[in-house]
């Protein structure tokens, strides 16, 4: 972890100034790790003595508003006003699992000209220069994981009780699809048997987070794999897209489509996964990749994206079908890496 012994001291310096307001922002369309290291940090910080409040740009999925604390969670989209007050008045601002103000582009601007201290805590490659102080590390499953570290080297996880823990669990969790990718670190499940020291409750938070979809959910996945997807075996590649039109029919919630992208890898000999959705202002495209093939750098490429070596996301302002044909299109330019074990 890149935390330099200045900047340990500076920050070492604000947390122990009881009664500051702190900002914990995380990006657009908050996934599992998004929600639970802000939520973690929320718990640790208000020990500590400070105000402490969470903004996100829209709001967290069903499946996730049973962490602990969720219900404080102030979304951007839902109550503009308060959000900019905190914005306004928060003197030290955390920023979690996000590595560009794109990824939060409601409030961007306010915070870029705001006096704050910031503070980025995330995993993804090539961090913004926007902090103060940036705290990266792209080898961690996840910002829950890093997290962990950072309270540990602030000498705060004597902190971390069975809460905490459980919001990290459920980050490390998600992030990883259940330790089945971005988890060959042994220290990362050292952390996890930490974590059960501190109580949680492992098969509970799983039965909350992937056991807790709705009827309209199950049916979109079956429609999606039966009528939706797209099988290219001669790019090692499946695709599912999906319209607005089709996503009402089947009266879609935010977070309905968590782990769509993966299931055509199940398909043996597929490398390339991606999920195609039609949102009211854009595309948005979610790839999935096995092995060596690198989705982060064709979503930065091609579709203003970008993320990790296997998972990554983009967007495009074409139409739907226009922008599934300049994918397919885009296919044979990356058939050897796609072939290639």
């Amino acid at each position: 972890m890149n935390l330099s012994e200045l900047h340990f001291s500076q920050l070492d310096q604000l947390l122990g100034e009881r009664g500051q307001k702190i900002l914990i922002l995380s990006h657009r369309n908050p996934d599992g790790d998004a929600v639970g290291a802000s939520l973690g940090l929320q718990l640790i910080l208000k020990k500590l003595g400070h105000t402490v409040n969470i903004l996100i740009p829209n709001a967290l999925p069903k499946f996730l508003k049973w962490m602990p604390e969720a219900d404080t969670i102030t979304v951007y989209n839902h109550d503009t006003n308060k959000a900019e007050d905190l914005l306004k008045r928060g003197n030290l601002v955390f920023a979690l699992d996000f590595n560009d103000l794109s990824r939060i582009r409601e409030f961007d601007e306010i915070l870029k000209t705001g006096e704050s201290y910031k503070v980025l805590i995330d995993h993804h490659p090539n961090p913004g220069q926007f902090a103060d102080v940036t705290v990266s590390d792209t080898t961690v499953s996840s910002t829950s994981e890093l997290l962990y570290s950072f309270l540990h080297r602030m000498g705060l996880g004597e902190l971390i009780d069975k809460d905490v823990a459980t919001c990290l669990y459920a980050g490390i969790m998600t992030d990883t699809g259940c330790f089945s990718f971005n988890s060959s670190r042994p220290e990362t499940f050292h952390i996890v048997a930490d974590l059960l020291k501190a109580g949680i409750e492992k098969d509970r938070i799983f039965d909350l987070v992937y056991d807790n979809f709705s009827q309209d959910r199950m049916r979109l996945m079956g429609y999606c794999l039966n009528e939706k997807m797209v099988y290219l075996p001669r790019f090692r590649t499946a695709y599912i897209a999906l319209s607005q039109e089709e996503l009402r029919n089947f009266n879609f919630r935010v977070g309905d489509s968590e782990g769509f992208v993966n299931l055509p890898l199940s398909i043996a000999d597929i490398r390339f996964a991606v999920l195609i959705m039609e949102n009211k202002d854009c595309v948005k495209l979610s790839f999935r990749s096995k092995g060596s093939f690198p989705v982060n750098a064709l979503a930065a490429d091609h579709f203003n994206g970008g993320g990790h070596l296997n998972a990554a996301g983009g967007e495009s302002n074409k139409t739907l079908q226009e922008t599934i044909d300049s994918f397919v299109d885009l296919l044979p330019n990356y058939k050897d890496a796609l072939l290639t074990d």
